[in-house]
C-alpha cells in the first residue's frame, strides 16, 4: 500500500521575497553610481532562486511508499510449508486369510430357510427383508451385522439360518422365525469382496487352505455381511467367512 506525502514548496517560495527586501534596503542607503535601470535587471535573477523549488519535488522522490515491498518475499515460505500439512499416504492392508479367532455368541432373531443354489442370493436377501420388516414393526433396531449360517448343503441347494443380532428379546415372531444365539468357539476368518456369485472362488481357496494346514472344519460355514446386503451393490459386498474348527 502507498502512502501520500506533503511537498515542501512553501519553503522555496520564501526565498524570492527575502531577496527583494534586501535589494530595496541597499538602494535607499546609497544611490548607485550607475543608472538603476542597468542594475535593476540584475534583480530578476531572483526568480532563479525558485530553482530549489525544482529540487524540492525531489524530496518526495524517496520511494518510502515502496518500503512495504520487502514484505512480499515473506509469503513464499508459507506456501512452502503447505505440503507439510498433507496427510501421509495410507498403506493398503491385506485382508485376513485364515486368521484364527474365537467367536462369541450373540442374541439373534433367526429365520429358518431352505434355498436352491440357482436362486441362493435372492432367497437369502428375502429372508433378511422378512426379519427387518418384523423388527421395524416392533421398533427394534439391529445391534450388528446380519449373518448366514449354512447348516446343510448338497448339490442342489442348502438349508440355512438368516440371523440379525438384537439387544433385546423379540416376541410374537412368525412361524419361520425364532430367538437364538449365533455360533461360538474357535474358527478361521476369511474375507470375500465382490458379488455372491463369485464366492465359489473364495470357498475353493478356503478348502485349499484347510488341506495345506491339515485342519478339520465342522460341517458349518458362517457368512457375516460387513456391508448392508439390502442397500449395497452386489459387486461391492464385503463378507467375512468364518469356518468353525473341530
Amino acid at each position: 500500500m502507498t502512502r501520500s506525502r506533503l511537498s515542501r514548496l512553501a519553503t522555496a517560495a520564501l526565498i524570492p521575497a527575502a531577496a527583494l527586501t534586501l535589494n530595496a534596503a541597499a538602494w535607499a542607503q546609497s544611490p548607485p553610481a550607475t543608472p538603476p535601470a542597468a542594475s535593476s535587471p540584475a534583480t530578476p535573477p531572483a526568480p532563479a532562486t525558485p530553482a530549489p523549488a525544482a529540487t524540492a519535488p525531489a524530496t518526495p522522490a524517496p520511494a518510502t511508499p515502496e518500503t512495504p515491498a520487502p514484505a512480499a518475499p515473506a509469503t513464499p515460505p508459507a506456501a512452502a510449508q503447505a505440503p507439510a500439512t498433507q496427510p501421509a499416504p495410507q498403506v493398503q492392508v491385506a485382508d485376513p486369510f485364515g486368521e484364527e479367532i474365537t467367536l462369541s455368541p450373540k442374541q439373534m432373531v433367526t429365520f429358518v430357510g431352505k434355498a436352491n443354489w440357482d436362486s441362493a442370493f435372492d432367497t437369502l436377501m428375502d429372508a433378511f427383508k422378512q426379519i427387518t420388516t418384523v423388527l421395524d414393526k416392533q421398533g427394534v433396531k439391529s445391534s450388528g451385522n446380519p449373518m448366514i449360517v449354512y447348516t446343510t448343503t448338497d448339490d442342489t441347494g442348502f438349508t440355512f439360518l438368516a440371523e440379525i443380532p438384537v439387544d433385546q428379546e423379540v416376541k410374537n415372531l412368525p412361524k419361520a422365525m425364532k430367538m437364538g444365539l449365533s455360533p461360538d468357539g474357535k474358527a478361521l476368518k476369511f474375507v470375500h469382496r465382490g458379488s455372491y456369485d463369485n464366492m465359489d472362488n473364495t470357498y475353493e481357496a478356503i478348502t485349499n487352505h484347510l488341506d495345506d494346514k491339515k485342519l478339520e472344519a465342522k460341517d458349518t460355514f458362517i457368512e457375516e455381511y460387513m456391508t448392508d446386503p439390502l442397500k449395497t451393490a452386489e459387486d461391492k459386498l464385503v463378507i467375512n467367512v468364518y469356518v468353525p474348527l473341530k
